[in-house]
């Protein structure tokens, strides 16, 4: 019998930006908070860095420094953005009206596109 060992991965030290973040802010000197399901994540970032962060496609920025993943909400109602299944244990950011209109379009492109299948 041969024992094979999975790699796990560190979520902490190498995590993935389109699977694994919901939101991030950005603060002060390059300091980044990454927010995931059930984790809060602060990294120093170079500018260049944070340029190709911010310029990502499938983050929209909601507010002056924060970002959400288009991907990862779950559903948008009444100013509020949930990303979890359970809307009573889900993380929650608010957002203004214009911002929700906006969102809510670019959710339902995105969803759009997915029910789309190539079909050869």
């Amino acid at each position: 019998m041969v024992n094979v060992m999975l790699s796990e991965r560190n979520v902490y030290e190498d995590f993935d930006l389109e699977s694994d973040v919901l939101y991030f802010k950005v603060g002060v000197q390059g300091l980044v908070s990454f927010h995931g399901r059930n984790y809060n994540i602060k990294k120093r970032m170079t500018a260049e860095q944070l340029k190709e962060l911010t310029n990502k496609s499938s983050f929209y920025q909601i507010s002056s420094n924060c970002y959400i993943n288009i991907g990862k909400i779950k559903t948008i109602e009444g100013g509020t953005i949930y990303f979890g299944s359970d809307i009573s244990e889900s993380k929650r950011l608010t957002v203004n009206r214009r911002k929700q209109y906006v969102i809510e379009q670019l959710f339902s492109q995105r969803s759009a596109n997915k029910d789309k299948r190539i079909i050869r």
